[in-house]
């Protein structure tokens, strides 16, 4: 499959990285076909009429993760097209058992918010605000591993935006989905709250059902770097899930704009001596509210797990999570991811 047989639709409106980007992959298969909305099923067919394809030519419905926006209108398009839906194990339970998945999802993201030290009053305006999909209670999904080859394309594990975030492959392209974006740096940690969750048996790695048998390293940050660097070594032109290219030094932003976080995070811990996530996601971000209480607290618990694993910062004892850096000046320590 070669970047000529790509063509990119825009679908769902808006979004602060631009555009969803769907992909329709010669005339055997969508990627990303985007959020479950009429407006975007609307965008999506018309995008497919323009080449001529109809989607009962489908073979495949692949989606690189689990967020609403790039899988809500997976299965509507996998029925219409009597296609199958595909996407990484580690982020194929929370489409395939989407109702189930989403109660189990969001009480875990409750409780984790409430370990970082987020107030109640903006828990509960998170959870509030998290609206049902109009997307099946269940659906037949394909688990995808890295490596495996699926409508002329490798899928490569690029976890650190979710838990099973996975790109697609082609010759001279890789759909990277939200591993990269053009103008906006991926949420990591509150984008996917499993990633944090160590278990009581192994507080770094462990086997999670809810990763589809997946092995989880619960430092998202270093996950994402070995994704971004592993995208680096590609001489693929990557397309993203939002917008229309990735220049080239992209990765490399992101990789020195979360060294730079790192740095940040940790003198504001030493501005503080003793501090929670939440208590970092307001010196680094300001006042948050709705989802983006998530995502801050989320970032900062993020690198908050890699300085600890570095040896830069400790973890106390006691809820909520509170940490103090072990000493040494930022300038001359290791704090970067």
């Amino acid at each position: 499959m070669t970047a000529d047989e790509i063509t990119r639709i825009d679908v769902g409106g808006d979004a602060p990285e631009g555009t969803n980007s769907a992909y329709l992959v010669g005339d055997r298969a969508v990627v990303d076909p985007g959020p479950p909305t009429d407006r975007a099923w609307r965008d999506l067919r018309a995008g497919l009429e323009r080449t001529g394809v109809e989607p009962a030519a489908l073979e495949y419905v692949l989606v690189t993760h689990w967020h609403a926006d790039h899988a809500g209108l997976a299965p509507r398009l996998a029925a219409a097209a009597d296609a199958t839906l595909a996407m990484g194990a580690g982020d194929a339970p929370l489409v395939a058992d989407y109702a189930e998945a989403r109660e189990r999802r969001l009480e875990r993201d409750a409780a984790t918010m409430d370990a970082w030290g987020v107030p109640a009053d903006a828990v509960g305006e998170v959870i509030d605000g998290d609206t049902v999909s109009a997307m099946p209670d269940e659906t037949p999904v394909e688990r995808l591993a890295d490596g495996d080859r699926v409508a002329g394309l490798e899928a490569i594990a690029t976890p650190g935006h979710t838990l099973g975030h996975t790109a697609f492959a082609g010759d001279g392209f890789v759909l990277v989905g939200d591993a990269v974006l053009p103008t906006t740096t991926p949420n990591v940690g509150g984008s996917d709250t499993r990633t944090l969750r160590p278990t009581a048996v192994n507080p770094v790695r462990c086997d999670d059902p809810a990763a589809g048998g997946a092995a989880i390293d619960h430092d998202p940050l270093a996950a994402f770097r070995r994704t971004l660097e592993r995208l680096a070594d590609r001489s693929e032109r990557l397309l993203p899930g939002h917008g229309t290219a990735v220049e080239s030094g992209r990765v490399a932003e992101i990789l020195t704009h979360h060294r730079e976080r790192s740095r940040r995070v940790f003198a504001a811990l030493e501005r503080r001596g003793t501090a929670t996530p939440w208590d970092l996601a307001g010196d680094l971000f300001g006042d948050l509210a709705g989802i983006h209480v998530k995502f801050g607290a989320g970032e900062a618990a993020a690198h908050l797990r890699t300085l600890e694993r570095r040896g830069v910062v400790d973890r106390l004892e006691g809820t909520p999570r509170r940490y103090r850096p072990v000493g040494g000046e930022p300038s001359t320590r290791e704090t970067g991811v």
